[in-house]
């Protein structure tokens, strides 16, 4: 190979060993006891102090916008922060996939050089770099619908709850306690920020942005104004439980209403045409055989 292409690959190489031995090196001993005491609220050792964070997420860091970072934490907020993806190691593993499609489509262009594969190589390197971001904001919408269709129910369960004679935020670790989808977790943590000490509105208001639902952002802003105003908790539950049973009813008609436009081109570019295909290919044949 040309001098010019060993240079390329030694630009893409050894920034890529550099990062992955710097990932290898961590005191990773110290980041776990750092993680336990965190955890439990017990110091595990008087010498034991706070480790620099790895050289990958700093040069990570640097490269990344600041708004685009708290993009990427409200997408994970969203997702509800998977615990084997939280912001930190997203951060890291951007640049490192890029930098592996990059590598690829270097590999690729040496091979056999040609301004497709160029165009391949940009591609890779960007999809590998968005490709975290894809998945992340993937989870967020699933987990959002599912909050959405437990609404109702969870509202319901609320309401039976706060008049049968216990509060709202009884009734609110009632239903998480019983629940166990994504809504339920979110009224769990809301419960928590309370109990901490955190001001019930900005506990309300926390949950409103961690659910990017319609329907729960109306139920805070009703239980703030309830709880401003001194208005019964259980005729605004009443109110937003019917509210989200018209509201669910609605989507599944328009969902209803919009089945057969969605199947029309299935219909027409793949049943269609093996009909045909059965029904008149007999006939063809046989109209083949005769005139040939």
């Amino acid at each position: 190979m040309t001098p010019i292409a060993w240079l390329i690959i030694a630009i893409i190489v050894l920034p890529l060993a550099y990062f992955a031995w710097s990932l290898l090196s961590i005191d990773r001993r110290g980041i776990v006891a750092i993680q336990s005491n965190l955890g439990s609220g017990f110091a595990q050792g008087s010498g034991a102090g706070l480790q620099r964070p790895p050289i990958l997420l700093g040069v990570a860091r640097k490269l990344t916008p600041g708004s685009y970072e708290a993009k990427m934490d409200h997408w994970l907020a969203l997702a509800g922060r998977p615990i084997s993806m939280p912001l930190p190691k997203l951060i890291a593993l951007k640049p490192t996939l890029g930098l592996a499609g990059a590598l690829v489509g270097v590999f690729l262009f040496l091979l056999s050089p040609g301004p497709g594969l160029v165009i391949i190589g940009i591609f890779l390197t960007l999809f590998l770099y968005f490709l975290p971001d894809l998945l992340i904001y993937n989870t967020g919408i699933k987990r959002q619908e599912a909050i959405k269709l437990e609404f109702p129910n969870t509202l319901d369960q609320m309401l039976i709850t706060v008049e049968a004679g216990l509060g709202f935020e009884a009734a609110m670790e009632r239903a998480s306690t019983q629940g166990g989808g994504p809504l339920a977790h979110e009224l769990m943590r809301t419960l928590q920020d309370i109990q901490v000490g955190r001001p019930r509105q900005e506990s309300y208001e926390a949950l409103a942005d961690r659910c990017a639902v319609p329907d729960v952002r109306s139920f805070v802003l009703a239980v703030i104004q309830a709880d401003r105003y001194g208005i019964g908790i259980a005729n605004v539950l009443r109110a937003q439980a019917k509210q989200a049973r018209v509201k669910r009813r609605q989507n599944a008609e328009e969902k209803a209403m919009k089945l057969p436009v969605k199947v029309l081109f299935p219909l027409l570019f793949c049943i269609f045409p093996v009909l045909f295909i059965v029904l008149l290919g007999p006939a063809v044949i046989k109209i083949m055989q005769t005139f040939g």
